[in-house]
């Protein structure tokens, strides 16, 4: 198929020379870059002292230190991710003359930031319920904090290491990996009855897995499809066809490509800036959990509804208990972190524990008045209580089958009571993920560029081979936004840029093509191994220190 349609084709030109990279950066713009960097930072620590004043909570020297070299690397991860990642998203503008070189990265820079501003949060929370519900719970233990530094420091490694060397691998992927890493760790470290498996939820692993490894295939076929649709309908041979030395294309083609070039970068920001944003919630749970481990955004007009919904939800609860009588809360809490260290929500007695934590839990908020009411010592114990009910109801309600449709409705929107309560991005997090990931496309991203844009394909990069990759990598993460995976722009748009070079004619660069496939293999189990091991060093060292 991909020949019969380079028979209509226009010769294939010789490749050209490549852009220009040489642009020298004004010093007014480094300046500006390093006061807009600083200012982040800064912004970060004062709001993490409102917030805590806030709410009468006082931290000490040593817990906001310990807070800030937190935040330092969580927000250094997504700087990485910026020029890592998005580099994919330039490749095709600078290599079809679309844009200058240095004004494409600040292009896309500003991109990622507003996409970070206006996602969904949807992604944010999905790959942290891949760890340890024990460390989840407990996130401002020693565990807690061996787990978040463990994680953020591997796939700070393995991103700066594939980077050096010029791979476009997937910040997604290798954050996963070092989240899967350090619960299968935890769970070895702590070996007992429930088997070495138990610390990882492996079904929700499944899922996002499942996203990464059909990424490449989504990217690599769609390209090659969307690019045979071009030919048919757009006969413009200059679409198919390699730009000239140093000239700009078409204003219709140039305007597409820069469209696309701003629809993936607006996507990845949506879709990678999430990641960072729930790493830095979790940071912000176990250090200051007065201020940020209950939305006390809410008014109290919230509660009425939250107590009613409860209500409701708690009468399914009852039906499904099997006439077991309600549960004492401490019992209850051994119950559901038991049902979801096993993955299993079925039976009576997990639904008798969710009736009485729920009735206890409700009972107590309802007699707080409202979640920014709940005192400071009482904090932790609300957060974990509506954490193990909405995870257990979730697990529970996995299948639907064998729920009556008002059942269902009664327990989901008990379920978006309680995420409103427990799982919420403040504005300022968004904004400096949004600066971190934004700066980070204007500092080292020519490595990557190079790799995309001359050593996938044999043949330069024509304006047609640039849209298609872009489009199919845009449209993609876009809905996976929407639908709360997280995937990688970057197998997506460099699978895309190899498919649209096969349906070209021009061949792949099999050296190249090699080392991204093992780059996506060996992603997984070295960022995986090499987090376990961190966390099995920092559990280790807290233990000879005596913390």
């Amino acid at each position: 198929m991909a020949s019969l349609a380079l028979d209509q084709a226009a010769p294939v030109d010789q490749p050209q020379p490549g852009p220009r990279f040489d642009y020298k950066t004004h010093p007014l713009a480094k300046l500006l870059f390093a006061a807009i960097m600083v200012g982040g930072l800064a912004f970060a620590g004062w709001s993490v002292l409102t917030d805590t004043k806030g709410v009468g909570e006082e931290l000490a020297t040593g817990v906001f230190l310990f807070l800030g070299l937190a935040l330092l690397i969580a927000l250094g991860f997504e700087f990485v991710n910026g020029f890592h990642d998005t580099a994919n998203a330039v490749a095709t503008v600078i290599y079809t003359n679309s844009m200058p070189a240095h004004f494409a990265v600040v292009w896309s820079g500003f991109w990622n930031f507003l996409g970070v501003m206006l996602s969904s949060g949807a992604v944010a929370y999905s790959i942290i319920t891949l760890l340890p519900v024990e460390l989840i719970l407990n996130v401002g233990s020693s565990g807690g904090f061996a787990m978040i530094f463990a994680l953020l420091l591997a796939a700070v490694l393995w991103n700066l290491g594939t980077w050096y060397i010029g791979l476009p691998n997937s910040s997604s992927h290798t954050l996963i990996g070092s989240v899967l890493g350090v619960g299968f760790a935890n769970q070895l470290i702590n070996a007992g009855s429930r088997g070495g498996t138990a610390g990882v939820d492996w079904s929700q692993a499944t899922k996002i897995l499942t996203g990464l490894w059909m990424a490449p295939l989504i990217g690599f076929f769609a390209a090659i499809a969307l690019l045979l649709v071009m030919r048919v309908f757009l006969r413009n041979q200059k679409l198919y066809t390699s730009p000239m030395p140093n000239t700009a294309p078409p204003i219709g083609i140039r305007s597409a490509l820069i469209f696309t070039c701003t629809a993936v970068s607006f996507s990845h920001g949506s879709n990678d800036g999430q990641k960072g944003m729930g790493l830095i919630m979790l940071i912000l749970i176990g250090c200051a959990p007065t201020a940020y481990a209950l939305n006390r955004t809410q008014s109290a007009s919230a509660t009425p509804a939250y107590v009613q919904t409860a209500n409701i939800a708690e009468a399914v609860f009852d039906a499904r208990s099997g006439g077991l009588p309600d549960m004492a809360p401490a019992q209850a809490r051994t119950v559901l972190t038991t049902a979801l260290q096993q993955r299993k929500a079925e039976t009576p007695e997990v639904f008798a524990a969710l009736e009485g934590l729920s009735k206890d839990l409700t009972g107590r908020v309802q007699g707080y008045g409202a979640l920014s009411k709940v005192p400071a010592e009482a904090t932790g114990n609300v957060r974990n209580d509506m954490y193990l009910v909405l995870d257990t109801t979730k697990l529970a309600t996995k299948k639907p089958e064998g729920y009556k449709a008002e059942e269902l409705t009664a327990l989901g929107d008990y379920q978006k009571k309680l995420e409103a309560g427990t799982r919420f991005i403040p504005l300022w997090v968004k904004i400096v993920v949004a600066l971190a990931l934004g700066l980070g496309t204007m500092i080292g991203w020519k490595r990557i560029v190079v790799t995309v844009g001359e050593k996938i394909g044999k043949q330069h990069m024509t304006y047609a081979m640039g849209a298609s990759a872009e489009l199919v990598a845009a449209g993609t993460i876009l809905a996976a936004d929407r639908f709360g995976l997280p995937v990688s722009t970057t197998h997506i748009l460099s699978s895309g840029v190899a498919g649209a070079s096969v349906a070209s004619g021009a061949g792949l660069q099999g050296r190249t093509v090699r080392n991204l496939a093992l780059a996506w293999l060996l992603t997984l189990p070295a960022a995986m191994a090499l987090s376990g091991c961190l966390y099995w060093a920092m559990l280790n060292g807290v233990k000879v220190l005596g913390l």
